[in-house]
């Protein structure tokens, strides 16, 4: 795997990752929050 590949997929984990967590906690904020 090349330097290249590697980093286009931590790019597409970050964004999924940073979409995921937004969308949790924008449907949750009525309810109880996660991290405290």
């Amino acid at each position: 795997m090349s330097v290249y590949e590697s980093i286009s997929l931590m790019l597409l984990f970050g964004t999924f990752v940073l979409a995921l967590l937004t969308y949790i906690d924008h449907h949750k904020k009525i309810k109880t929050p996660l991290y405290l």
